[in-house]
């Protein structure tokens, strides 16, 4: 069934239900939307893009923050039959432009965030983009963009006139940019589909569910955990902000069941609940059953951590690419925490192996690149055949990642191809690493890289965030890492922030063009 067919289900189903609610907070402002009005106006913006010559298959730009907008404008886009292409928040206006060049896109709809940046671009968009829709107040949109109120005016709120096709492309989502200049994923709808039943398989969703959302909407780890809860007609909550008592306060008076989290979130609640900042005794917690964590390695201490605190909650963590459709490829599953380090099994109609450089499996305890095959595998890269045929081998899809199988069938994530460190000619894996440093009291985050050695060639090098208040010094730190193989041990320790992004990865990149530039010179 075609998540479009979804939500009209919904709407017929729940109609007069809550669908979304958005808490912001930092104004102290609450919305709702029902079922009912979530379809309506996703066919009113599908009518308008539509009535504006918007046809089967034409991109749109989707540049907003998370907002209850944000759901009702994607599903608008792919009911027009129309191809959404949500781009990251985060992006500056070069990187707007880089994506625009690869999707042409004839609409720009855009938030009042993100106005400078497009108007600083507007130059190289207008050669494509006929019409910037912007959502947001009036009074702040530019003389450039129609009001979204002003671009619906007039369009029936009733299903489209579109047959869509579940083989039929439907989003472009834009790789983090983490490795690069980001690449344009394209996935179907059957992509899509596949995604709410992998996602309500693996964590049980009912009807009677609320999931708290955190992450950023353009991102398919926070939408496609959501279509769990989606393809049951189950409310969500999306949270604008992050800060623990922000989400305390959030499950307790919506009274979510269900919360993904990125590590830095879980981390930040148990340092508040370490430091006595935060009064459980305020808060109704006792329905929240389900913690999930994704988009990272997550340290095995954080949750053992975590399950002191919230003894009756269950578990999971995913893995995914964003070329998986996102989370759920590989998942622990519920009931596997004597397994916390491990990214898991394959999951719902998921098939994976570990194999060498020539695609050959790998016997269990050798390590080898993981490459997964499934439904959710995506289209390929838009405009990119060449990136495609590299990545999709007879239907499987090489992750990049390094990875090993234990006896009992569980995957263990060594790490990125291109973040192995080659130090005397041992391969050293930052993650395994960055697990054994995240074990010390006084770290709060902890980053792995490899910088330049004359001799070793690379050596072995930890950038390290520690917990407010706490003190620590270089030698202290070397000499507890003495505890590890000696080849694995950092020899160089770097006090510093790590820098994630809005996803929660660590941004490698930007330490070593950092670190690396001041080891060379």
């Amino acid at each position: 069934m075609l998540i479009t067919e979804i939500l009209s289900r919904n709407g017929r189903m729940y109609g007069d239900e809550v669908a979304l609610v958005e808490r912001d907070p930092a104004k102290d402002r609450r919305r709702e939307l029902t079922w009912r009005n979530f379809e309506r106006e996703a066919h009113r913006f599908a009518n308008a893009l539509r009535n504006h010559g918007v046809k089967r298959g034409d991109r749109v730009l989707h540049l907003m923050m998370n907002s209850i907008e944000w759901l009702p404008c994607y599903f608008g886009i792919l009911a027009a039959g129309a191809i959404a292409a949500p781009l990251n928040f985060r992006f500056d206006a070069d990187l707007i432009e880089s994506c625009n060049r690869i999707a042409r896109a004839r609409v720009l709809l855009f938030g009042a965030e993100f106005v400078e940046r497009i108007e600083a671009i507007r130059p190289g968009l207008d050669g494509t983009v006929k019409h910037y829709v912007f959502v947001g107040p009036d009074a702040d949109c530019p003389d450039f963009a129609t009001r979204y109120g002003d671009f619906v005016a007039g369009a029936e709120d009733l299903p489209p006139a579109v047959e869509l096709e579940l083989q039929a492309p439907a989003a472009l989502y834009f790789t983090s940019g983490t490795t690069g200049v980001p690449k344009a994923v394209s996935l179907t709808h059957r992509n899509l589909e596949h995604a709410c039943y992998v996602e309500n398989q693996h964590h049980r969703q009912t009807h009677e569910d609320n999931f708290l959302c955190i992450p950023p909407l353009y991102h398919t780890g926070a939408k496609m955990h959501w279509f769990g809860n989606f393809v049951v007609g189950a409310r969500a909550v999306l949270l604008k902000g992050a800060r623990p008592d922000w989400i305390l306060q959030a499950v307790s008076e919506e009274q979510a069941t269900i919360v993904w989290l990125l590590v830095p979130w879980a981390h930040d609640i148990l340092i508040a609940w370490e430091n006595g900042e935060l009064d459980f005794g305020r808060y109704r917690l006792d329905q929240w059953r389900l913690m999930h964590i994704g988009a990272q390695p997550v340290p095995p201490n954080l949750i053992r951590a975590w399950k002191k605190l919230f003894p009756h909650h269950e578990y999971d963590t995913n893995y995914g690419l964003t070329e998986s459709t996102g989370p759920g490829c590989i998942h622990l599953g519920l009931g596997n925490t004597h397994k916390i380090g491990a990214i898991g099994r394959p999951g719902f109609d998921w098939e994976a192996m570990i194999v060498d450089e020539y695609s050959n499996p790998l016997p269990t305890g050798q390590a080898g690149e993981l490459v997964v095959k499934g439904p959710g595998v995506m289209a390929g890269y838009y405009g990119n055949p060449e990136a495609t045929a590299e990545t999709i081998r007879d239907g499987w899809l090489h992750t990049g990642d390094i990875a090993r199988l234990d006896e009992d069938g569980f995957i263990w994530l060594v790490d990125r191809k291109k973040d192995l460190i080659i130090s005397g000619g041992e391969n050293v894996s930052p993650v395994e690493v960055e697990h054994f440093l995240m074990e010390h009291p006084a770290i709060q985050d902890v980053a792995v890289i490899g910088t330049p050695d004359q001799r070793l060639g690379e050596q072995v090098t930890a950038v390290v965030q520690l917990k407010t208040g706490s003190q620590l010094d270089e030698q202290a730190l070397l000499d507890y890492a003495s505890a590890l193989p000696r080849y694995m041990r950092p020899r160089r320790i770097l006090f510093d922030r790590v820098p994630r992004n809005a996803t929660g990865k660590i941004e490698k990149p930007k330490l070593r063009q950092r670190y690396c530039a001041v080891a060379e010179a």
